[in-house]
């Protein structure tokens, strides 16, 4: 079901700081915003990039604002428990997934269950699994003549793009919009929205 997420409802025990991991896969143009949204919040920070490929951009702006980055290699993330440790060594309370392509094994959701979001950039159910990132979405909306399109915020769970919505905010697609115009109204609205969505979630789980 779909809900604002000023509406959301989570319990959870009270935490004077909450410290972000943030899982990005390519440029890192979210993950950035997030970084800035969070620089001076009293209670929320963004204290480690994790990373799949090791010339990924997103690696580039952590380094411009201190951030320390961890880059992992496929064995480590689903055949080891080396990634988990490094979360819990950097003391890691909430993931953000953040333009990251893989999907979590099992071991991460048991290991921080309802505590893993992930923005995708079409509204769910539509355009959403395997394959189904960046302008791949894109030029789909655009080939199936759809007349809007926007993100999705959502839980993560076993599956691509499955887990239950948090928030989602739809944009217009005109008749003559290429994929690259949907794709910047869709990553104005993950500037806009995505930061506040997750700060909400955070605020209502841990603060």
């Amino acid at each position: 079901m779909v809900c604002c997420y000023h509406d959301l409802v989570i319990f959870a025990a009270m935490k004077e700081s909450v410290n972000i991991s943030i899982f990005a896969s390519g440029s890192g143009s979210n993950a950035e915003n997030l970084i800035l949204y969070f620089k001076n919040h009293p209670s929320i920070s963004v204290n480690h990039i994790f990373c799949n490929k090791p010339t990924a951009f997103v690696l580039e702006r952590a380094k411009k604002f201190d951030i320390n980055t961890t880059v992992f290699s496929r064995h480590d993330f689903y055949e080891t428990q080396n990634v988990i440790k490094k979360l819990n060594e950097v003391k890691t309370d909430f993931i953000v997934l953040a333009g990251f392509l893989w999907l979590i094994p099992q071991n991460f959701i048991d290991s921080f269950r309802g505590k893993i979001v992930n923005i995708h950039p079409a509204l769910l159910p539509k355009y959403g699994g395997k394959g189904m990132y960046g302008n791949f979405v894109h030029e789909a909306v655009v080939k199936n003549k759809e007349n809007e399109t926007g993100i999705t915020i959502h839980w993560v769970d076993e599956h691509y793009d499955h887990g239950d919505v948090i928030f989602q905010k739809s944009v217009k697609v005109e008749p003559l919009d290429t994929p690259e115009d949907v794709a910047a109204k869709v990553h104005q609205l993950e500037y806009e929205y995505f930061p506040g969505v997750v700060e909400e979630v955070i605020n209502k789980k841990f603060l």
